[in-house]
């Protein structure tokens, strides 16, 4: 699955009337934007605003079909507006919901997910799920925070990217990624401010096991001995371990030393998975393996069954499903992936999962694993969907098929597909937090013949 969506990216125009105006905001977008209608009826998306509220606002961009703006002033407040309680909030694009009560957040993301399900793929749940909730604060334990240095400034900036994406947000904390990071940002931006290849790194990865943390610093220079020293310093006070990425994804390696166990347990099914400094892991550890329970629930998974668990990365729900039936079949494209997920198996005695690296957007017809028989399919694809693979699935002996989707989007048309062309009926749907604060939204759906 992805990360959390980035505001849309704003075109900004040389010359326009930049008067700010008075507009009453009559929705909410689903990047987290409020929603209004100038005179003439344009539709105007605004930055910082909720719907109900009267705001004062600046124009920013403009073009044929809509303008956009930021909130100056809220001069009429909504009661669902609260105190964003990071002090980057309207800066950072990290996450645009602060100011919205957490409960109604998750409500307006359920509302998301219907109106794409109805729009895009004519169809509704026949009962919508209740959502999954939290960690809402210090739950971010995978990201990458962009790093510049800005000379006009004299300082060197670490963290996300602005609400417009040209400039990397000047943070000195963030109170959604795990506080061992969060409250450290200014700590590494004084690091890398003292670099002498400090204008040659773009970037830093930060991922969380339950025993370690690393960092991953991307650099595009050889580094010094001062350099490796000061890093090296750093990672040892703080708690860090550090990794270097001079060029590709196979050149990261541990700055020095052995690289050190990153892993995270799933205790309800005694399973531990270990994972590389720059593999996909689910941010949210909590509302992942709350996740990882409905959608077993909802498989209604007996012993006797073969499952298929498409896109599965490490194994996060095809070891806890091999603990309960015959024999699951793990599809990924990432080959790396792949050998973790046998490696995972493996390590937590689980003889009866099977893996396989296949690039699911292409022809897969002709592949064993394509040609064995299944009672039931999980998928938990990327942002595209599964349509691909989808159309050449043969679908007709899976009873059930439980869909975990990272964009509504894609979700609404793929069910579209599974209940107007192959038979199926949507049984339920509902949204997962697993990015509160931002307008991510993560949602799962049960198909039944």
């Amino acid at each position: 699955m992805a990360g959390p969506d980035r505001p849309r990216s704003l075109r900004h125009v040389a010359r326009f009337d930049r008067t700010p105006f008075q507009i009453q905001i009559l929705d909410l977008s689903h990047d987290g934007r409020g929603v209004a209608r100038r005179d003439d009826g344009k539709a105007v998306f605004i930055s910082g605003a909720l719907p109900g509220e009267t705001v004062l606002a600046e124009p920013t961009a403009r073009s044929k079909r809509f303008d956009e703006a930021r909130t100056l002033e809220v001069l009429e407040a909504s009661p669902e507006r609260v105190q964003p309680r990071c002090p980057h909030f309207g800066t950072c694009s990290g996450c645009v919901l602060q100011h919205l009560a957490e409960d109604r957040q998750i409500i307006a993301k359920q509302r998301v997910l219907l109106e794409n399900l109805e729009r895009i793929g004519k169809v509704s749940p026949g009962a919508v799920l209740p959502p999954l909730t939290g960690d809402s604060w210090g739950y971010r334990r995978k990201g990458r925070f962009s790093v510049r240095r800005v000379n006009k400034k004299d300082k060197t900036l670490v963290g996300f990217r602005e609400l417009d994406p040209r400039f990397v947000a000047d943070l000195r904390e963030c109170h959604t990624v795990v506080p061992e990071i969060g409250m450290k940002v200014q700590a590494l931006a004084t690091l890398v401010d003292g670099l002498e290849a400090r204008e040659h790194i773009p970037q830093i990865e930060f991922i969380a096991g339950d025993e370690a943390i690393v960092l991953t610093l991307r650099h595009l220079q050889p580094l010094s001995e001062a350099d490796r020293a000061a890093l090296a310093a750093f990672g040892r006070e703080q708690g860090f371990t550090i990794f270097l990425q001079p060029k590709g994804i196979d050149t990261v390696h541990p700055l020095e030393g052995e690289a050190p166990k990153l892993s995270f347990r799933l205790p309800q099914w005694d399973v531990e998975l270990a994972f590389e400094p720059l593999d996909f892991i689910q941010v949210n550890a909590r509302l992942n393996q709350s996740m990882i329970a409905r959608a077993l629930e909802m498989l209604d998974l007996q012993p006797g069954h073969r499952v298929l668990d498409l896109f599965c990365g490490l194994g996060n729900f095809t070891l806890p499903i091999a603990r309960q039936v015959r024999e699951v079949v793990g599809v990924e494209g990432d080959a790396g992936l792949v050998a973790r997920a046998r490696a995972n198996a493996q390590r937590n005695g689980l003889a009866n999962a099977q893996f396989f690296a296949a690039d699911l957007a292409q022809d897969q017809r002709g592949t064993p694993w394509m040609r064995q028989g299944f009672d039931r399919l999980l998928l938990d694809p990327p942002r595209s969907g599964a349509d691909e693979v989808l159309k050449q699935l043969p679908l007709k002996d899976i009873e059930r098929i439980v869909y975990v989707s990272c964009h509504p989007g894609s979700l609404a048309r793929d069910a579209g597909f599974l209940v107007h062309e192959r038979g199926y009926r949507l049984v339920s749907a509902g949204v997962m937090d697993m990015f509160p604060h931002t307008a991510h939204v993560e949602s799962i759906a049960l198909f039944e013949r």
